[in-house]
Parts: C-alpha cells; structure tokens; sequence
C-alpha cells in the first residue's frame, strides 16, 4: 500500500466522493483506511462507566485503498496520476 498516515488523499467513490482528508489510520490487512471526515458512521451507545449519558457517537470507518488517491503535496493540490505512454504503432 503506497498510501500513509498524514498523507492527503482525495475520495474517488463513494457517498463523499470528490472530498479531500488527512489518513488517520491504515489497515494493511483489511486494504483500507480511515480518512478524517469521511465515511463518516454513527454507534447507538448505551450509557456505562466511560459514557455516563450514551447516545448516538459518530466516527470515521473504513474505506478501501482502490476508493482514494493520493494528492501531491505542491500548490497544485491535484490528484496524482501516473504516467502512461503509448507506443507509436507503425
């Protein structure tokens, strides 16, 4: 997995596509990562020593390797991408 924590990575599918994060976490076994922001879940609580009150507590889940793409770290800000080039058929 060439992607890191800290990296800036931009969301190419899902329900936040487009949105740009910070990777917080990554989970070599699984192929994902956790992005700050995105995928965003929701966990119904019950109230228990450490959360007194319960309730409905958000958090960032896991989405998979193939769905981000590493931005450059220049002014540009824009997605990397990978050379390709075609050989002339002739």
């Amino acid at each position: 997995m060439k992607i890191k924590v800290n990296d800036q990575v931009k969301i190419l599918a899902g329900k936040d596509k487009g949105k740009t994060g910070t990777v917080l976490k990554t989970l070599k076994n699984k192929d994902k990562v956790v992005v700050d922001g995105i995928n965003i879940a929701k966990r119904h609580q019950k109230p228990n020593n450490a959360n007194e009150n319960g309730g409905i507590i958000e958090f960032p889940a896991p989405i998979h390797v193939s769905n981000v793409k590493k931005i450059e770290e220049k002014e540009t800000k824009k997605a990397t991408k990978k050379e390709t080039t075609k050989k002339d058929k002739k």
